[in-house]
């Protein structure tokens, strides 16, 4: 619910009593005088919101976090941020609902105010009473000077944000991230008495500036991907466990889970626990399969720090620790064509020449079993081509920040475009042999295999962060054997 709007539930609500009311407010200790160290993205996202202003002279820029979302009833899902919100503010893990970031047009740049719902008086009743942003409800609240300390940014309530923007509203080329807050962008089209298409480009330019990462970003992401290796050793070490139990790929879901939370804010995306013929449903989070000695178990997972860039790594492991020939016959295949998208990935190529490397050795390998239909030259042509794609769906890469699917209201020529200093993209090809795809020999049937890193792009080829963790198999069984012993 957008700015302030709150939730009543009188079945449920209780009178306060007079005596209530003043008992409550007595004798609490006073709040600290001590300001709170700045967020870890303060400074950067300074930096990113001069790289907006610079795009945008002369314009109003409004961001808003977004809200809270009803997950069923009066029980709300956990709040994270709109990605662009945190880019431009630093503030991560679940502050602020109802937040919104306003850049005012100003000599030489923006003006940035973060407009939000500051803590108020233990004398309020919403201290006690307001199931949203009460006190005894949610936990101490920020006052505006603690908020504004937090994000090294001017603060203000959010109670004056209507009366700023509709001041010169239409007369302020305005331009807002609309699906954040569509009741606010509602009113401001009747204040500036339009719609206003240039939002759509915001939305792009947004997306686009986080294509290349700094400093920053990059060590957040590395962060990310070594608090990713831990959870994923902890799920080996419990895959006995797993085995054991019923659902054991819940287990597996359950112990990276439970890492994620506590090195981090948590999980990035829904953790693919896929094992035996579920590895090749590429997006199995059901996870409600039972660990078999003797299957492999596909795992995608990555963790999200407090400041929301996450990780996105996938490990195919044997669950008792040793592939089978036919396991391993696969699985060196799909290592080989990261390989290749390793070496492809580098400035000046373009984002689809990863795919291309990797695919290639893909549909070399379906030639060489005698799986592909055709010649492996045949089914790379893009005209009359492609038969490949029926065991490797999806593409080798993606970007990665913020988001685990980062960017992704870029152009297209940018999204896909060269390659540069900077950007972080994943490489993960796969093979896919459904238990029942006939086409395939019965050996390799139900055998589904994934491997997946984070890599950064540098100035002459890329860096693997999430190296932390083996790829290939004969490392893959020595690291699962330290953790099994």
């Amino acid at each position: 619910m957008a700015n302030g709007e709150q939730k009543t539930i009188t079945n449920r609500n209780s009178p306060f009593s007079d005596a209530f009311k003043k008992f409550i407010c007595d004798d609490w200790a006073p709040y600290s005088t001590e300001l709170p160290a700045p967020v870890a993205g303060a400074t950067a996202a300074a930096a990113h919101r001069k790289q907006l202003s610079e795009r945008y002279p002369g314009e109003r820029l409004i961001i808003p976090a977004g809200g809270l979302k009803p997950r069923n009833n009066d029980c709300d899902y956990r709040f994270r941020p709109h990605s662009a919100f945190t880019w431009l503010t630093g503030l991560g893990t679940d502050r602020e609902p109802d937040a919104v970031l306003v850049m005012e047009p100003a000599a030489g740049g923006h003006r940035p105010i973060l407009y939000f719902h500051p803590r108020v008086p233990r004398t309020d009743e919403e201290f006690y009473a307001d199931s949203r942003y009460g006190e005894m409800w949610v936990g101490q609240r920020e006052s505006l000077e603690e908020m504004a300390a937090l994000g090294q940014i001017e603060t203000a309530s959010i109670d004056d944000l209507e009366p700023a923007l509709q001041n010169m509203a239409s007369q302020t080329p305005t331009r807002m991230l609309r699906e954040t807050d569509p009741k606010l962008a509602n009113k401001l089209d009747a204040w500036r008495g339009r719609a206003e298409k240039a939002d759509a480009e915001l939305v792009v330019t947004l997306s686009e500036l986080r294509l290349i990462k700094d400093d920053f970003e990059v060590d957040q992401l590395r962060q990310a991907c070594r608090a990713t290796a831990v959870g994923f050793e902890a799920v080996v070490r419990e895959l006995p466990n797993a085995v054991a139990k019923p659902r054991g790929e819940r287990w597996a879901e359950g112990v990276f889970g439970l890492h994620a939370r506590h090195l981090g804010n948590a999980v990035g995306y829904d953790t693919i626990a896929a094992s035996g013929d579920h590895a090749n449903t590429l997006h199995w989070i059901v996870n409600d399969g039972d660990l078999h000695d003797g299957d492999l178990m596909l795992m995608d997972a990555g963790v999200e720090l407090d400041s929301l860039f996450t990780a996105d790594v996938t490990r195919t492991m044997p669950v008792n620790g040793h592939f089978t020939d036919a396991q391993r016959k696969v699985y060196d295949a799909v290592r080989a064509a990261q390989q290749a998208g390793f070496e492809a990935a580098k400035p000046g190529a373009l984002f689809s020449d990863v795919h291309q490397a990797a695919v290639t050795v893909i549909a070399s390998k379906l030639a060489e079993w005698g799986v592909l239909p055709v010649s492996a030259d045949q089914a790379l042509d893009p005209q009359v081509g492609g038969q490949y794609r029926r065991w490797m769906v999806h593409g080798t890469s993606h970007h990665l920040g913020l988001d685990v699917h980062d960017c992704a209201q870029a152009l297209r020529q940018d999204y896909r475009g060269e390659l540069k200093p900077g950007m972080v993209i994943t490489v993960e090809p796969g093979i896919y042999f459904k238990s029942t795809d006939l086409m395939v020999p019965e050996e390799l049937r139900g055998i589904g295999v994934r491997i997946e890193d984070d890599i950064l792009i540098t100035e002459d080829g890329c860096e693997i962060l999430s190296d932390q963790l083996p790829r290939e198999s004969d490392d893959v069984e020595a690291w699962m054997a330290g953790l099994l012993k």
